[in-house]
């Protein structure tokens, strides 16, 4: 283009620009090569965009773009917006600017299946443009594309009480700057989210000093604007035309200034130990393990704990069964560890605790859950049901509490969680099962004496009262009329599922329960209430 358009530019400049774009062209190559697949319909609308006249005229005469196809956002970019969203653990997203869509759609296929994407475009053409290929996308169905000026449906947003966890700029830049004020000004942003603009270097645009471009200058005044805003921090990545990532940082009271704050800084607003109240609930750089881990409860609970940070023992007296439950948490890139024991058995709950510690140090987290259930009317319940019922459920779970016990008094720290029942409270029926409700009644006292006595040596013991638990097993031809007794007992209307426990479990685990301790928490769907 400079050779077609100034004769009097010399050869060797020209040899030397097109030896620059070869390269640049190979560089290109090089990162699609090594970047993530697209998807489909992300390379169709690839394609479609390429392909397009976007020398548009209207039927007004007017021009509506005449852009060359270099500004259209490519799979290397799509591929940093979708890791982008993936590492800000985004739901919301606003995008201002979609253009062809492509990135709103690699954005859109990075949120989680709930998650939202509102996109505002100026032009309705271009909505028509993106959207058949919306449609084909199973991540179509969560962008919305609003029309009109952008500043208008951020007023709408704003006034609607709407937050974001990402915000990707790419419009007019001229209003840069005012859109980034706006989004900060009435918190569409949420505290740690994440604002990405596009084109902040501008072709280099903005950094040299005797630039008259227009653009160039409104983006200087913006990147100025944005290095001096002590509500945020930035980084400029040379990315294309420059892609700066700017962080929403927590609220800190300024030295220099002049006026009287009327904000109380204390933990209540920062947060204990400057942790908001989410991340008091994580585990991360903690060691827990969980008996009876191998299948439903215990499997959930090991799943809950190691989302939330922690390493896990899978503890379980099927060896088998611990291998697989580790296995899954490795694949979802939790450290674990797989150990048989049967808890009913002195030597193998000492031996588990001193394989965890070898292992990992320590153990921050007790989680006994391992349990047995045998049925039989109390005038024909046997000593050996009894005696086997206790051994597991109230006596295993004894000297699981002392051993884990032992090594947390030591350290002056520990969270210990054990699983009792809605058994402990009411009498369940029709079933007759006097061994499970005594023995789960006792877990509780237990619960309640460990957790008075050792708290004030850092030590808190909990335990987790669950209701009905839907499991295969409940499924049976045989146990179906039982089960429709069991539902006219619950005002949920429905039997417990093994999710509905997670939350609880990491909650005992975690700093954010540190006042809690002989606590039983129920959680049954109201059934004891009736």
């Amino acid at each position: 283009e400079i050779a077609e358009n100034n004769a009097n530019v010399p050869d060797e400049l020209c040899d030397n620009l097109q030896k620059a774009l070869d390269i640049a062209s190979r560089l290109d190559g090089y990162l699609e090569q090594m970047s993530s697949q697209e998807s489909e319909p992300l390379a169709e609308l690839y394609r479609k965009s390429i392909s397009h006249d976007w020398n548009k005229v209207h039927e007004d005469g007017k021009t509506l773009f005449r852009l060359p196809v270099t500004c259209i956002t490519g799979q290397v970019e799509g591929q940093v917006l979708k890791m982008l969203v993936h590492m800000s653990k985004a739901k919301r997203v606003l995008e201002i600017g979609m253009f062809t869509g492509y990135g709103a759609l690699s954005m859109a296929e990075a949120l989680p299946e709930n998650g939202q994407l509102i996109a505002c475009e100026l032009e309705p053409y271009l909505k028509e443009f993106a959207q058949p290929v919306f449609d084909k996308s199973p991540h179509g169905k969560k962008i919305t594309v609003k029309t009109g000026p952008a500043m208008d449906t951020l007023k709408e947003l704003a006034a609607m009480g709407e937050q974001f966890d990402m915000v990707f700029i790419d419009a007019d830049k001229h209003n840069y700057i005012n859109y980034y004020k706006f989004l900060l000004d009435h918190n569409l942003l949420r505290l740690d989210g994440v604002i990405c603009v596009d084109n902040t270097l501008f072709k280099g645009r903005v950094y040299l000093k005797d630039s008259a471009d227009d653009f160039g200058k409104a983006l200087q005044d913006f990147n100025q604007f944005v290095t001096n805003d002590p509500r945020v921090e930035q980084v400029i990545i040379p990315l294309r035309d420059g892609l700066t990532i700017i962080r929403r940082l927590p609220y800190t009271p300024q030295a220099n200034t002049q006026l009287k704050s009327t904000v109380t800084y204390d933990e209540v607003f920062r947060g204990v130990q400057g942790k908001q109240v989410l991340d008091r609930l994580r585990l991360d750089g903690k060691v827990a393990y969980v008996t009876g881990a191998g299948q439903g409860i215990g499997r959930a609970f090991a799943h809950a704990l190691g989302e939330a940070g922690a390493k896990v023992a899978i503890i379980d007296m099927d060896k088998g069964k611990a291998e697989n439950v580790a296995h899954e948490l490795t694949l979802k890139g939790i450290s674990s560890m797989a150990v048989a024991a049967n808890i009913s058995k002195p030597e193998d709950v000492q031996k588990m605790i001193d394989d965890i510690v070898s292992k990992w140090g320590t153990i921050h987290i007790a989680c006994n859950n391992a349990g047995i259930n045998k049925n039989s009317a109390s005038e024909d319940t046997s000593l050996e049901e009894w005696d086997q019922t206790f051994n597991i459920n109230l006596r295993g779970t004894f000297m699981c509490c002392q051993a884990a016990g032992r090594v947390m008094l030591k350290q002056g720290f520990g969270k210990i969680i054990n699983t009792a029942s809605m058994a402990s409270l009411i009498v369940p029926h029709p079933q007759k099962q006097l061994s499970y409700n005594t023995s789960k009644a006792g877990v509780v006292k237990l619960t309640q004496t460990l957790g008075t006595e050792w708290i004030d040596r850092g030590v808190r013991v909990n335990c987790i009262s669950p209701g009905i638990v839907d499991t295969p097993l409940i499924h049976s031809e045989s146990l179906e009329p039982l089960v429709q007794r069991w539902l006219s007992d619950i005002p949920a209307g429905r039997l417990a599922q093994v999710t509905d426990l997670q939350a609880a479990v990491v909650y005992l685990a975690s700093d954010a329960s540190d006042y809690m301790t002989g606590h039983n928490l129920v959680i049954e769907g109201g059934q004891s209430l009736w």
